[in-house]
């Protein structure tokens, strides 16, 4: 398979890398990281989610977040938005696109949304069809699409139907995730293959976390097969607060590190991407989760 000369990554470090944060982080330093991450040359980055703030009380700022934005012409924001009310909540923000998730395993589904897969993709239905009609792109996420948990290792086929089911309602591109970072490359590409089945390479991305450090390796696995839109987080913020021990993101430094040195083009300036990755690990007062990033600010301080 010929590898993508051309890569596109969302930054999900802003909505997925924060998420998770114990502490508060302010309206003012989420909308800081945007701008930095826009002016380091992303053209899509996931800021924030729709959620009640009960369950993700990080999120509660979300409306603050999308109105404190200075919007730069050729940007994709993107929201999650778990249910009809979240999207009504985010449509005054003036979303490019929402983006909802399923499961690929029942265990996981129930334990993060509360209902089944089957249930998740009714309950999403809706949700798309007003997206839609507003002219909002719909993008999709399919969690645990390698491990889960909860049910040990998800076969192949649970990523098919999981696909099948949110193309029938109308989501316009998936995101093959690896949710608890438990994928090698092998287990990735038969993920990515049986989604394939279903939405065609250009509407299709990768998401991996890096718990057992398998997330650039993973990548790499996805570029073989031409996947070339992936989902990471600056300085590999994050986490899943329904698996414990699953760590961040891979970082958006390693990844734009490893694709600049294949002379594969992503458009994004890797010192101005590790001084926003920077900028967030010193509010979060910790150093950032990328292994580029450690080096290039080591170098520096020589």
């Amino acid at each position: 398979m010929k590898m993508p000369s051309r890569v596109k990554i969302v930054d999900v470090g802003p909505r997925d890398g924060l998420q998770n944060e114990k502490q508060p982080v302010p309206a003012e330093v989420k909308i800081g990281l945007v701008h930095r991450l826009q002016d380091a040359g992303l053209k899509e980055i996931e800021v924030t989610s729709f959620v009640s703030p009960k369950w993700v009380p990080q999120m509660a700022d979300a409306a603050e977040v999308m109105a404190g934005i200075q919007r730069k012409p050729g940007v994709r924001y993107s929201v999650l938005t778990p249910n009809m009310k979240g999207f009504e909540a985010a449509l005054a923000s003036r979303p490019d696109e929402i983006v909802v998730f399923a499961a690929a395993s029942e265990a996981f589904s129930q334990r993060n949304i509360n209902c089944s897969i089957a249930e998740s993709i009714d309950r999403f239905a809706p949700v798309v069809a007003a997206a839609k009609a507003k002219g909002i792109y719909v993008r999709g996420a399919i969690s645990c699409t390698v491990g889960c948990p909860y049910e040990g290792e998800i076969a192949p086929e649970r990523v098919g139907m999981v696909a099948r089911l949110l193309k029938q309602i109308g989501v316009q591109h998936i995101g093959v995730a690896d949710t608890i970072g438990v994928g090698t490359p092998v287990k990735v590409q038969r993920a990515m293959e049986a989604a394939l089945q279903h939405y065609s390479i250009d509407d299709i991305s990768g998401h991996f976390h890096d718990t057992y450090g398998q997330a650039l390796g993973n990548t790499l696995a996805a570029l073989e097969m031409g996947v070339w839109q992936y989902d990471t987080s600056s300085a590999g913020l994050g986490g899943c607060p329904y698996a414990k021990g699953a760590t961040g993101n891979v970082a958006t430094e390693d990844v734009v590190y490893m694709l600049n040195g294949m002379g594969i083009e992503t458009g994004i300036d890797l010192d101005k991407l590790i001084d926003a990755g920077k900028y967030i690990s010193d509010f979060l007062q910790r150093k950032p989760n990328s292994r580029a990033a450690t080096a290039i600010l080591t170098k520096r301080e020589g």
